[in-house]
């Protein structure tokens, strides 16, 4: 296979895959959430290696005060009034 087409096939397969994460995101945050925390518990266990664990850090998502009903971004709820 010639290296031109071998990067034509990697630059699209990433794309596609960048594509999807974006999709997933905004469609299925609850499910992402869930997937991002059972990937980064696998990461943080001890025994694994550092440079793991500090990806598993990085992996994880961030932690919210309270948990919203779809566990999304927290932001389904009415705005507050304006302050004048």
């Amino acid at each position: 296979m010639e290296a031109g087409l071998l990067l034509q096939y990697v630059v699209i397969a990433l794309a596609v895959v960048v594509s999807a994460w974006v999709v997933m995101k905004k469609q299925f945050p609850g499910t992402v959430r869930k997937a991002r925390g059972a990937i980064a518990l696998g990461l943080v266990k001890p025994q694994r290696a550092a440079w793991l664990q500090a990806l598993g850090r990085k992996i994880a998502p961030p932690a919210t005060g309270s948990g919203g009903a779809c566990g999304g971004c927290d932001s389904c709820g009415p705005t507050p009034p304006k302050q004048h």
